[in-house]
């Protein structure tokens, strides 16, 4: 889950801690619409791998946390989002997304259920205000409210995220990837992240969230990282980012997203979308999401268009870039189903060369949640 809508420098949104990432030495980009921290002092190749080595420390309040709450907060997400909410243990966290009716991904996002009756969204920036507005259409008859909120959401990331937030005094080293609690009033913690790696996303009151920042910063192993470095990140985790890999064009069965649609989900059909979904899914994907691997140094980046060896069009790149950890570049498009086994050699134009790519299993590097 993100998301690439870029909008003009003007009228940009700020994130609550500007200052603190001003102060840093941050280098601020246009992204959905908010003036964000691309890269610190640091630079995007050592705030990778100081992530994948240690613990980066991401600002990511330009993302949007909804609540759902109130009697019928279950019967009306069962039916908004392709899941069974009921099914959903309290703590649990769940990847879902929202779909038109040509069973189209509006967005991608995290469910998790906190309560019997109230559960937490996290949606992406570019599109949060359209969620919402989708999430609250949807909602219409159905006893429960959708709530926006205003919070700080920090991700902190990293094989030693566990023990910096151990010895920061906070809560959360009891969960498991995929849960997620409120540890106070206007809290939300969960095990989560999309890096890659193990880590937490702490959402909290804008008032307290410096202070927290500053705590979290003042341990060594902690370093700011920003979104250059995240996206390098996520592309070599094999994670989607909403608007390059997945689009509201864009189904689940193209994207190999199928799996986050349990069997029982399908049986009742009773989702927005569901129609659609399942004619699809019948049919089969008429493309595939794949890995790329470049037969270069150079990064292939997203637009590029897909030839075979012949010079007939077959597919795109959508992401693409430097892995850092891979040490080399990595990318990740649609091919037709006939090229998707791994190996397969593609090829695309780069100032006027023809370069191969192999396609490549998913993900990159390995990820390393923590499951218990």
């Amino acid at each position: 889950m993100g998301t690439s809508q870029e909008f003009e420098t003007s009228s940009l949104k700020t994130l609550p801690l500007y200052e603190l990432h001003e102060k840093a030495g941050a280098k601020f980009g246009a992204f959905a619409g908010w003036r964000m921290p691309l890269t610190y002092p640091l630079g995007v190749l050592k705030e990778h791998l100081h992530t994948r080595a240690h613990a980066g420390l991401f600002d990511i309040s330009h993302m949007k946390l909804i609540a759902v709450e109130g009697p019928k907060a279950v019967e009306f997400l069962s039916y908004a989002l392709p899941v069974d909410a009921a099914l959903l243990k309290i703590g649990q966290s769940r990847y879902s997304y929202l779909l038109n009716e040509r069973a189209g991904i509006l967005d991608d996002l995290i469910l998790t259920r906190l309560a019997e009756c109230r559960f937490m969204l996290v949606a992406n920036a570019g599109n949060a205000q359209a969620d919402f507005a989708e999430l609250e259409k949807r909602a219409f008859g159905f006893e429960c409210q959708v709530i926006a909120l205003e919070r700080v959401l920090l991700a902190l990331q990293g094989p030693q995220a566990a023990a910096v937030l151990a010895d920061a005094g906070l809560p959360g080293n009891e969960l498991l990837f995929m849960q997620g609690f409120e540890p106070q009033q206007d809290w939300f913690i969960t095990r989560s992240g999309y890096t890659g790696e193990d880590g937490f996303e702490i959402a909290l009151p804008i008032g307290c969230a410096r202070a927290l920042a500053e705590k979290l910063l003042s341990d060594s192993r902690v370093e700011w990282v920003g979104l250059a470095a995240r996206d390098s990140l996520r592309l070599e985790a094999g994670l989607c980012l909403h608007g390059n890999d997945i689009t509201p064009d864009t189904t689940p069965i193209d994207a190999a997203l199928t799996w986050a649609v349990p069997k029982n989900v399908r049986e009742k059909a009773q989702f927005y979308g569901a129609k659609a979904f399942l004619e699809s899914l019948q049919k089969g994907p008429s493309c595939c999401r794949v890995g790329l691997k470049p037969q270069t140094r150079q990064p292939i980046r997203a637009g590029a268009v897909l030839f075979d060896n012949e010079g007939n069009r077959i597919g795109v790149v959508t992401s693409g870039g430097f892995g850092p950890s891979f040490d080399g570049p990595v990318a990740m498009g649609y091919v037709p189903v006939a090229w998707k086994v791994e190996g397969t050699e593609v090829f695309t134009e780069l100032r006027g060369k023809k370069i191969a790519l192999s396609v490549h299993s998913l993900p990159f590097v390995e990820q390393r949640y923590f499951k218990g």
